[in-house]
Order: C-alpha cells, then sequence, then structure tokens
C-alpha cells in the first residue's frame, strides 16, 4: 500500500494521479494527496510513474506503514522499482513498452481497478 510521498521530492508533475489504476490519489496545490491510501492495490504504477522518485509503496498491501522520510532518502529505496524494473531505461533500449512490462499485474490492477469503480458509482 503507499506509504510515503516524499514532497521534497514531488515535482508536482501528477504523474502517480494519472498512473494511479484505483484513484487513490488527488492532484494538490504543492504536491499530489494521497486521498484514498485504503484503495491502494499495491500496483507500484505510481512509483514507476514518479521520475522524482518522490513515492514509496509498502510491499505489504495491507499496510500503509514507512519508515521516517529520513530513512528513506538515505536508504536508496526511492526509485528502487524503477531502477530494477528497467522503466527508466530509454526507449530505444529495446524493451517491451511500458505497459507490457507489468504484464498480468498491470492487468489484474485494471480488473480491480474496473470493479471498485463500478461499486462506488453503481455501474
Amino acid at each position: 500500500m503507499i506509504g510515503a510521498l516524499i514532497a521534497e521530492r514531488c515535482t508536482n508533475c501528477n504523474a502517480c494521479v494519472k498512473a494511479c489504476p484505483a484513484l487513490v490519489f488527488d492532484p494538490g496545490e504543492q504536491t499530489p494527496v494521497l486521498a484514498r491510501v485504503a484503495d491502494c492495490q499495491t500496483c507500484y504504477l505510481c512509483e514507476l510513474a514518479c521520475e522524482a522518485d518522490a513515492l514509496w509503496v509498502n510491499p505489504d498491501a495491507a499496510s500503509s506503514w514507512a519508515p521516517p522520510h529520513r530513512h528513506l532518502l538515505e536508504s536508496g529505496q526511492l526509485g528502487r522499482i524503477r531502477l530494477d524494473s528497467g522503466w527508466n531505461e530509454p526507449a530505444d533500449a529495446g524493451q517491451l513498452d511500458d505497459y507490457r512490462l507489468l504484464g498480468p499485474l498491470l492487468n489484474e490492477g485494471v480488473e480491480i481497478a474496473g470493479r471498485r469503480y463500478a461499486q462506488k458509482h453503481g455501474g
């Protein structure tokens, strides 16, 4: 579950707002707002989309706990998902397009988000 948004790194580009299939974020004046943390699917799309490495997702889907921001900044954990997945490779590096990198995980996230949206909006 989303655990931390590091304001001093955030550029307020709203990439996380756009990437989140569960609509966890709302745009804010200085940084996006973690508006619906309990809806987080732990899909990591927000963390992958954040080029400023300002987000940290707890791998425990049931917990929004996060280490202190100072620890996250010093530990090298911020941006690890992007680095380890190759998400930040140049487009001409021969890798698959962004969506296919996540394969079944992304498909499952989109399906879950669709069901949640339908439940909330009577559809």
